[in-house]
């Protein structure tokens, strides 16, 4: 009788979910970049909330910056460029995906001495 009930559920629609993952980058993870203005590009796997999300980078001297969050060229993306010198950096994302969800993670890259 019990699986009778319980079949009949597996054939139920899930909602879907829309995590944003980030899918590309520049820089890309490990990626090296010369010295001055460094563009940011980040796209993820689904459309998110641009003005609920954030981008803030570690310097090498551990202070953290908020970086100003624009668009991109589609729903998917964000934008921004900092002037950075050299050193080893952490860019910190969060983002709100449109299913309500927020995702957060991180890339490292180095600023290189040389331009």
């Amino acid at each position: 009788m019990r699986q009778a009930l319980i079949l009949p559920l597996l054939f139920l629609p899930l909602p879907a979910s829309a995590h944003a993952g980030l899918m590309q980058s520049t820089p890309a993870p490990g990626a090296r970049a010369a010295p001055g203005p460094v563009p940011f590009n980040l796209r993820y796997n689904s459309r998110i909330d641009v003005r609920r999300s954030q981008l803030k980078l570690l310097g090498p001297d551990h202070k953290e910056l908020v970086l100003p969050v624009t668009a991109g060229p589609t729903e998917d993306t964000l934008q921004t460029t900092a002037q950075l010198g050299p050193g080893n950096y952490i860019l910190r994302w969060q983002v709100l995906a449109t299913d309500g969800h927020i995702t957060r993670g991180e890339l490292r890259f180095t600023v290189t001495g040389h331009e």
